[in-house]
């Protein structure tokens, strides 16, 4: 449920809805969502001065119910 909201609110943000993929990860305490983007798109999802990714963070958080998620913002170009 999460990876698909947070990934239709980045698909709303982009110039390359096509491009953007969320994926899970479960972690020892938590979640991790993965977000990757087109290059071009990554200043819109996040923002000036992180503004956006704090504001997806939030809505995420607040869908969690309480469980602990983290969300990173991948950079494709670096290969991370």
């Amino acid at each position: 449920m999460l990876v698909d909201a947070l990934e239709h609110l980045v698909r709303g943000i982009v110039a390359h809805p096509d491009d953007v993929h969320v994926r899970s990860k479960p972690l020892r305490r938590g979640t991790l969502l993965e977000v990757r983007v087109h290059p071009d798109d990554l200043g819109r999802v996040i923002g000036r001065s992180g503004r956006t990714a704090s504001a997806l963070r939030t809505v995420v958080k607040a869908l969690a119910d309480g469980k602990p998620v983290r969300i990173d913002v991948v950079d494709v170009d670096r290969g991370r």
